[in-house]
């Protein structure tokens, strides 16, 4: 088990130096409050994620919605274009 590149025996230590420092009582509502506190950065993260996801997606929908209408200027373009050369050329 290796969390945050510390082993089963440095986690032991860890927890006993804490019990020292704290002692039985207090032990319980610190781990409490760390867990909260873990949580709700886990919940900022994935609200963060899921933000930058949808803003990742209207920025995509944006970008193909300008490809498609530049795509149709060009067509609308070239048929004005065969349109007055078809004009033209009736006219001679």
């Amino acid at each position: 088990m290796n969390i945050f590149g510390i082993g089963l025996p440095e986690m032991a230590l860890i927890m006993v130096v804490a019990l020292l420092v704290f002692g039985p009582k207090k032990l319980p509502e610190i781990g409490r409050s760390l867990g909260k506190a873990i949580r709700g950065f886990q919940e900022a993260s994935k609200e963060f994620e899921s933000e930058f996801k949808r803003e990742a997606q209207q920025l995509e929908e944006s970008i193909s919605m300008n490809a498609k209408l530049e795509s149709a200027k060009q067509i609308d373009t070239a048929t004005n274009k065969e349109i007055e050369n078809s004009t033209t050329a009736s006219e001679r």
